[in-house]
């Protein structure tokens, strides 16, 4: 009987070791399954005389193959590489938006200003001047398009992580249910293999939308946390989350995720303190790389609208007016606050522009500080009236109500500028290419000196009636040169403007004439080329003095201004022209950095789930050769068990005798 047992034994734990092997083989496709293998052990002995004689053996359990630390280094390492890869992502879609090319924003810029150059050529030709009004509603127009294209690249964002948060929320919840399965099952005595299967195939999918942290329990259920500690999953109770603005800006635009606490107001978790996961990199290219962005179009539309604004304002239309607005763009901006801080924001100095958001943060009401988002850079002021806040980064702060310690404003002057410009001028009587003021050597002059340059530049800032009033430059030959009418020669590259110091304080003043050197009085800028005569005179007056009749109308001087503009130091030290250039190199780098750690993070995920699977993977070779394995062993088992049958048989027909 004991050889019929130790048989039967045999073939049922062969048996289960070829159920399990062959449910491994149906595995090998089913995602996050571990390899399970049949722990069989020694049935004890019996003891006789001779010694103990084996009893069989027994299928102790069926292990499942499984390294906990690897399985949650994976888990983490995919979270971190699906963050990477969806900021990545995103970064090339806006960098598609910051491109070359002849249909880009940067060709529509450079054909505006240069058509400019046919205005400056021929004042009077009207198709001209209709050609440059168009260049300037494209561009505009293209402003406006690369905008909207970045508000859909928000939309879709902004869905894409509402859809995440409801991928949490159900994959929170199935990991309770299960987590409640395998703490009712673990009463058995036996590992719910299947079920723990089941559940870390789950946390490996909600860490793809959210990095967790996992701490076991004792009753076998698994505890997720969220941003270092907050319970998304405690047993069989999970905690809805929320995404949507940030409570402390409403209508800012930036976003946050909501840790939905039972009986408690929500908890705002910032993406710096989720570690990875989808939502993570989804919130970070929301809220900084989706501003820049941003910040770098609305820069150059504000100050490629104020500049040629500024320029067109001092010259003369075909009709002899003063020039218009080009284009028509914010002029300010009101801060969203927090606290009863209020105030608004105006645009001073376009060649001063950060592509950044600013936050006023008030330490001790009034006084705080005014922090530039992008670097960090802190400006402090000391009260609302403090000269200060008159140019941070060429912006004027009208700060009206301080809030309380601790309380900010957020200002973002940026963000509407490119989706609100538009083209002011649909006359072309109304493009101001004249100066407003006349320049004529004196008949008399003997020397060599010829005009090579005249302009209004409006600096320093005076009633513009001021620019023409007549003024008559008289030189002695000696190097020097006097202002009739009282009009002072000004150093305008200062900020602000300072007086020319007299070579000759006189009186009259005398001041140092240099061929080439431009000189700046009363709002216009005249060049002289060449060498004067004592008693050498050059005469500026307004163009629409009758003396001149209708000469204003072929004077193409404002139009060259507007057309020099394209070499105007304005966006970090880049000119007027090579801006979009800068912002394309800007958004490029980003989108570079954000791709090599995609590739890094990627390579690290893919490292640890090979060894994770290595573990806990199915290798269809080895189950082949543990197939016939187990078969033979069952055959063998099987044949023990004939043999038994018929030492038994043999038994009985002797003892029947």
């Amino acid at each position: 009987m004991s050889l019929l047992n130790v048989g039967a034994r045999a073939l049922m734990a062969n048996q289960v070791a070829l159920q399990t092997t062959g449910n491994n083989i149906a595995n090998v496709s089913t995602p996050g399954y571990s390899r399970q293998s049949a722990h069989m052990v020694t049935v004890p002995g019996q003891f006789t005389g001779n010694g103990y004689i084996g009893q069989g053996v027994d299928v102790q359990t069926i292990l499942r193959n499984h390294n906990e630390l690897l399985t949650r280094q994976a888990a983490m390492a995919a979270s971190g590489q699906a963050s990477d890869a969806v900021r990545s992502e995103r970064l090339n879609q806006m960098q598609d938006i910051f491109t070359g090319g002849k249909d880009s924003l940067g060709t529509a810029i450079s054909d505006m200003l240069g058509s400019l150059s046919d205005v400056k050529n021929s004042p009077t030709d009207m198709t001209a001047r209709t050609v440059t009004l168009t260049r300037m509603s494209e561009t505009a127009g293209r402003f406006r398009t690369a905008a909207e294209r970045l508000y859909d690249i928000e939309y879709t964002v902004n869905e894409q992580l509402k859809n995440n948060v409801s991928k949490i929320n159900s994959l929170a919840k199935n990991i309770a249910d299960v987590n409640q399965e395998i703490a009712s099952a673990q009463g058995n005595g036996q590992v719910p293999n299947d079920l723990l299967d089941k559940r870390d195939q789950l946390i490996r999918e909600i860490n793809q939308y959210i990095q967790t942290t996992q701490i076991p329990a004792d009753d076998g259920s698994v505890g997720l946390f969220i941003a270092g500690s907050q319970p998304l999953v405690l047993g069989n109770t999970p905690t809805p989350l929320a995404v949507r603005e940030k409570a402390e800006y409403p209508g800012s635009g930036q976003m946050a995720l909501y840790f939905e606490r039972p009986g408690a107001s929500p908890l705002e978790l910032g993406e710096s303190t989720l570690g990875g996961g989808e939502l993570n990199g989804l919130l970070q290219f929301a809220n900084h790389d989706l501003a820049e962005g941003r910040n770098l179009l609305g820069r150059m539309a504000q100050s490629i609208a104020m500049t040629m604004n500024a320029q067109q304002k001092l010259g003369l239309t075909l009709d002899g007016q003063m020039g218009q607005d080009l284009f028509a763009i914010p002029t300010s901006v009101a801060g969203t606050t927090n606290g009863t801080g209020a105030g608004n924001v105006t645009f001073a100095n376009p060649t001063q522009f950060a592509a950044s958001d600013y936050e006023v943060r008030f330490t001790t009401p009034p006084a705080g500080q005014v922090v530039r988002l992008s670097d960090g850079k802190a400006t402090n002021f000391a009260g609302l009236a403090d000269p200060a806040l008159q140019n941070i980064d060429g912006l004027q702060f009208n700060l009206t109500a301080a809030g309380g310690a601790g309380q900010t404003i957020l200002f973002k002057p940026f963000a509407s500028s490119a989706a609100n410009i538009q083209a002011k001028l649909l006359s072309p009587n109304a493009l101001a290419a004249a100066n407003p003021i006349n320049a004529a050597m004196g008949t008399s002059n003997g020397g060599s000196m010829q005009l090579a340059g005249l302009k209004a530049t409006g600096i320093p800032a005076l009633a513009l009636p001021a620019i023409g009033t007549p003024t008559t430059l008289t030189f002695n030959g000696t190097g020097g040169f006097t202002v009739a009418n009282g009009g002072t020669p000004m150093n305008i590259t200062a900020t602000p403007p300072t007086p020319l110091t007299p070579i000759n304080p006189g009186p009259p003043p005398v001041y140092g004439y240099t061929a080439g050197q431009a000189i700046n009085i009363d709002g216009w800028q005249i060049t002289l080329q060449g060498t004067p005569k004592s008693g050498d005179t050059v005469s500026v007056g307004n163009a629409l003095d009758p003396q001149y009749g209708d000469a204003y109308k072929r004077n193409a001087g404002n139009a060259g201004a507007l057309m020099d503009l394209r070499d105007v130091q304005m966006f970090d030290n880049a000119t007027l022209q090579d801006g979009w250039a800068g912002a394309i190199a800007q958004v490029g780098t980003r989108t570079q950095s954000a791709q090599y750690a995609s590739n890094m993070s990627t390579a690290i995920a893919n490292n640890l789930e090979r060894d994770r699977t290595a573990v806990s993977g199915v290798n269809l070779d080895e189950e082949a050769a543990k197939l016939i394995q187990y078969q033979q062993a069952y055959q063998a088992s099987a044949k023990m068990l004939q043999i038994a049958q018929s030492i038994f048989d043999s038994l009985l027909q002797t003892v029947s005798r």
